[in-house]
């Protein structure tokens, strides 16, 4: 799907997606629990879709009624299972270490740029730990059951290791360590796990280089309502920097999510005197593309750094980032670990790629906001792995998107 964006700023009330990061988490402890959870303001995605689907795979039951999802937890682990991550990297690394403690045979499998994804940390420490990788490429295959122990994780790969075996080590018998060998990024997504999972009754243990955690815990069934998503809320945000004026709604002002920072880096740029930000997104990733088109517009040069593990996004997302702005006449130059991103009097309009990914759609339909012409974005539709109302959404705030009818 091909949409074309005719430049016109956005005006009203939006109600933001509920966190995908929090969604995942909490159905994940949900299905762990023993006995009846119900999970609301859920927002379906495709990501989202695929975590109740691999779920259910290991024996959980669910039931989607509009934005809520009522859970069933495990009873009994299912033997085998044949689990569908399609593109969703948090499904796979979550629910991988949690099938390896359940002791299920499982299949992983995926499509789009997830079989790119590493997983190398797994094959090393759940081989270390009881499992066996009878396939180390996608399809992954595993057997064998979790033992507790030792797990060494390095922290500057993805936070998702440690969420992953966060939600599968508490199951076991034996108590556990994840020790951390370089500097956790990304951070405060652990957190939200912890978070969840302390409100699931699963209490995991902080040390400044380690998670303690005890076996034999169990998951309790919690109702749980799921905040608005800060990731997404920040498109909306950076078009209001732009000159638009929406007010996003559904937010959790006390948020631990890391995404919350965009309102921080917004305030930096405008009300001091540099006109720029220097932001280290080591714990923000997923601002990286709308935070480039933020840049566009400042006074002075701005850049992103730390940000080296967007490579293996959906997309290369400093590649296509900087594909995308300077294809709209923005100067955007990609760096070893970032972007620099000078800026520019106006955007132009041009055809742009999305790349198959979410959130270069989503930056190319608030940098047309500002364009000098009609934006054409190729692949519109990869926003419904994350937000699939995005583009009916930003049409209720007035803007212009039409989707073009190939003849």
């Amino acid at each position: 799907m091909d949409v074309r964006i005719t430049p016109t700023l956005l005006e009203g009330k939006v109600s933001i997606p509920a966190s995908k990061s929090c969604a995942h988490r909490a159905l994940i402890c949900a299905a762990l629990a023993d006995g009846t959870s119900v999970i609301t303001g859920v927002s379906m995605s495709k990501d989202i879709e695929a975590t109740i689907g691999s779920m259910t795979a290991l024996g959980a039951e669910f039931k989607v009624e509009g934005d809520t999802v009522t859970v069933r937890g495990i009873k009994v682990p299912a033997e085998k299972a044949v689990i569908d991550c399609n593109e969703s990297g948090s499904t796979l690394r979550f629910i991988m270490p949690v099938a390896a403690a359940l002791g299920t045979e499982a299949e992983f499998i995926g499509r789009g740029r997830l079989p790119q994804r590493p997983i190398d940390i797994y094959k090393r420490e759940l081989s270390a730990n009881g499992i066996s990788f009878i396939k180390e490429e996608m399809p992954y295959k595993l057997s064998g059951k979790l033992r507790g122990g030792i797990y060494h994780i390095e922290g500057d790969v993805s936070s998702q290791f440690v969420t992953g075996l966060i939600f599968a080590l508490p199951l076991l018998s034996e108590d556990s360590e994840i020790v951390l060998t370089s500097h956790l990024e990304s951070r405060p997504y652990v957190d939200i796990t912890i978070d969840i999972l302390r409100r699931f009754g699963v209490e995991i243990e902080e040390k400044p280089d380690r998670f303690v955690i005890k076996g034999g815990q169990k998951y309790h069934p919690h109702d749980e309502r799921i905040e608005g998503d800060y990731s997404q809320a920040a498109f909306f945000y950076v078009a209001n920097a732009l000159g638009s004026e929406t007010v996003p709604e559904n937010l959790n002002e006390n948020s631990v999510q890391g995404d919350r920072r965009i309102l921080d880096i917004i305030n930096e740029m405008y009300y001091n005197d540099k006109g720029c930000f220097n932001a280290d997104c080591s714990d923000i990733p997923d601002l990286v593309p709308i935070l480039s088109v933020l840049g566009c517009f400042g006074k002075n040069e701005s850049v992103i750094y730390n940000a080296k593990r967007l490579k293996i996004k959906e997309s290369d997302r400093l590649e296509t980032t900087a594909a995308l702005l300077n294809g709209l006449g923005g100067k955007v130059t990609v760096t070893d670990d970032g972007l620099r991103i000078m800026p520019v009097d106006t955007l132009h309009g041009g055809t742009v790629d999305g790349f198959g990914d979410h959130r270069i759609v989503m930056a190319a339909a608030i940098a047309a906001t500002r364009a000098d012409g009609d934006v054409i974005i190729k692949g519109a539709e990869a926003a419904e792995k994350s937000y699939p109302n995005f583009f009916n959404d930003y049409t209720d705030l007035g803007g212009k998107a039409n989707v073009i009818i190939l003849e």
